[in-house]
């Protein structure tokens, strides 16, 4: 690849933070956007924002014919069989909620629900309340030291009451690739759905939902250089009729009388009202310019970026990086002794670094390691060598200055 190139499209990159160059590791929080998908989202305003599906007028026709192209762009990233098992929503938190929802018609109490130790709190409060709702029991995977999954533990929760299976492909707070093929396996031989969060692998792994066999498969298109606001939700199309309606308005009806509504076919039946249709086709405009770079040839660079960054913090005296697991992706989170993660990362943002400090929306995965955070550097394959040369110029100085 050539990332000089590459850098061009994403202007971001090029301005300055507190009088320094700009050096972008926040990309698991989200991505930056190349001026390809900046480009796709002002011409819709400029030449043809209507309404989709409701006008007979050119605007509203061509407008329609973007959004459901975009659709089908997604289905085929992901290799779903139907256009229609594609469902645009405002992101992974809206997606994951489409399904909690729905469950609480059908969930009894005593059901059980399993979750992991490794999830975003998005992935882990919708259940939660559902299980208040409905008296349903959730369970949770342990994690380990390497912050991998105990899969072992994971054959002792399943049993015949298991309803559904909830698990990150990869962790958003360590950089762990979850082994998803045998969680989905092993659900399914006990007869349970799985939903599989893919907010952090989406921008680094090519997912096949069909040869996943998976249930229902979530993500944001920010995670994926395009806008936020807008996400989708992969679901079989059995599985997506069992489902209610999440939201009622228009768009997901077929007729509506004061007697009685009867609900659209998919995916309209979870699409109420106008959506973001720019970033609809937005999204379809990240997926064609990643694909066009090609999703193996970025992740190959972004190994290369993370073992860099790896050997190069490993150095450092007082450092540890939690989250060692044996398959990651470019997602570092570390501490260094006796300093508090949010001043090393206050440091480093006047220096021009941007990292994340926190929790991460992963709160049982802090606990577990007895810590308040973590300095996370996360990186794209817009990333250079040279920029973690720089991060670690900033961190040595901030350790310096703090110890």
């Amino acid at each position: 690849m050539d990332v000089q190139k590459i850098r061009k499209d994403f202007p971001i990159l090029a301005r300055e933070v507190n009088g320094k160059p700009l050096v972008y590791f926040d990309n698991a929080a989200t991505s930056q956007t190349p001026v390809q998908v900046i480009d796709t989202i002002a011409d819709y305003y400029k030449n043809y924002n209507a309404n989709i599906h409701r006008g007979v007028h050119a605007l509203s026709q061509e407008a329609t014919d973007a959004y459901e192209a975009a659709r089908q762009k997604i289905q085929k990233h992901l290799n779903a069989a139907h256009p229609h098992e594609i469902i645009f929503t405002s992101g992974t938190t809206h997606s994951i909620n489409i399904v909690s929802s729905g469950y609480a018609q059908s969930l009894r109490e005593r059901d059980e629900l399993i979750v992991s130790a490794l999830e975003h709190h998005s992935n882990i409060v919708p259940w939660q309340m559902l299980c208040e709702k409905t008296g349903a029991v959730l369970k949770v995977i342990p994690m380990n030291e390497d912050g991998e999954l105990q899969m072992d533990q994971f054959d002792k929760l399943l049993s015949d009451k298991t309803r559904l299976v909830f698990v990150n492909h990869v962790s958003n707070a360590l950089g762990t690739v979850n082994p998803i093929e045998v969680i989905i396996r092993k659900a399914h031989a006990t007869g349970a759905e799985v939903l599989i969060d893919g907010a952090q692998a989406s921008p680094h792994i090519q997912c096949d939902v069909q040869a996943l066999d998976v249930d229902y498969y979530v993500t944001s298109a920010h995670k994926l250089y395009g806008p936020t606001g807008i996400g989708m939700l992969y679901g079989k199309e059995s599985a997506l009729k069992r489902l209610p309606p999440y939201q009622g308005g228009g768009e997901m009806i077929a007729e509506v009388t004061f007697e009685k509504t009867t609900y659209a076919d998919l995916p309209h039946k979870f699409e109420a009202g106008t959506p973001n249709i720019a970033g609809g086709i937005a999204f379809g405009a990240a997926l064609d310019y990643i694909n066009a770079i090609g999703i193996k040839q970025i992740a190959n660079y972004e190994e290369e970026l993370l073992k860099y960054a790896t050997d190069k913090l490993s150095k450092i005296p007082g450092l540890k990086i939690y989250g060692t697991a044996s398959k990651k992706i470019a997602v570092i989170s570390f501490n260094v002794e006796g300093i508090h993660p949010y001043d090393i990362g206050s440091i480093m943002d006047k220096l021009g670094i941007a990292v994340r400090t926190g929790h991460h929306c992963a709160q049982p995965i802090m606990d577990y390691y007895h810590i308040p955070g973590t300095v996370r550097a996360s990186f794209s394959f817009y990333n250079t060598f040279e920029e973690i040369d720089r991060m670690i110029e900033a961190l040595i100085k901030a350790i310096t200055m703090l110890q």
